[in-house]
């Protein structure tokens, strides 16, 4: 097994995460998936929190790291969120990666799952559309409007592409404040400091490479 994996177990009781009962039983699940190869485990994340709730500050925590780190989320059991349908909407917002240890192909075929049916409602709608304009011509109505030319067209794709790397680094930075915030609370005081402790826990810079006074800075002074 290759990669960066941050592994999320969850129990549903205060008990059951206080004695541990649960989560041994997961924590081994994930051993063994993970045993042999080049693997890094970024992290353990704990929920303790009941299934039919759907709030998970935890998960939505294991998802922001993932991103962070590029990693995968690793679950024991995939019955721990899969009848989940505040994990299934978070996973696909999130675009993470995320892989069952109990059913490793469950990743793919999940996945595949939920977007054919969002490809299929996409169809139904369109449908539907064309069926309307189609009634709409037949009772005279005139459609269509002003073509696109080159110019508008070239123009809409780079708003279109600043907004999205806009949006990239407001993410990011979503992402990656609660952990200086962390180094805070350990002892870092200073930028420098800070980002000697981002660097030493592999923490990814904002475009590679190692951190600096300057991008903590730049990264907590963003408007």
């Amino acid at each position: 097994m290759n990669g960066k994996f941050v592994s999320y177990l969850r129990v549903s009781t205060q008990r059951q995460g206080k004695s541990g009962l649960g989560l041994e039983a997961q924590r081994e699940a994930v051993s063994g998936y993970l045993n042999g190869g080049k693997w890094s485990l970024v992290a353990e994340i704990v929920e303790v929190e009941s299934g039919k709730r759907a709030a998970r500050p935890e998960l939505a925590r294991a998802l922001s790291m993932c991103r962070l780190h590029r990693a995968t989320l690793l679950v024991a059991k995939l019955d721990r969120l899969a009848r989940n349908v505040a994990f299934i909407s978070a996973l696909m917002e999130a675009g993470v990666k995320f892989v069952a240890a109990d059913l490793p192909q469950a990743n793919e075929l999940t996945v595949h799952i939920l977007a054919a049916m969002a490809e299929y409602e996409a169809k139904a709608i369109s449908a539907r559309t064309k069926a309307a304009l189609a009634v709409a011509k037949a009772r005279g109505t005139v459609l269509g409007g002003l073509r696109w030319d080159i110019t508008q067209v070239a123009s809409k794709g780079r708003r279109m592409a600043l907004q999205t790397r806009r949006e990239n680094a407001a993410n990011y930075r979503a992402d990656v404040l609660p952990v200086i915030e962390d180094k805070r609370r350990q002892g870092a005081v200073t930028l420098r400091a800070i980002a000697e402790a981002l660097n030493a826990d592999g923490t990814p810079a904002p475009r590679g490479g190692s951190w600096s006074a300057v991008q903590v800075s730049r990264i907590v002074n963003a408007a």
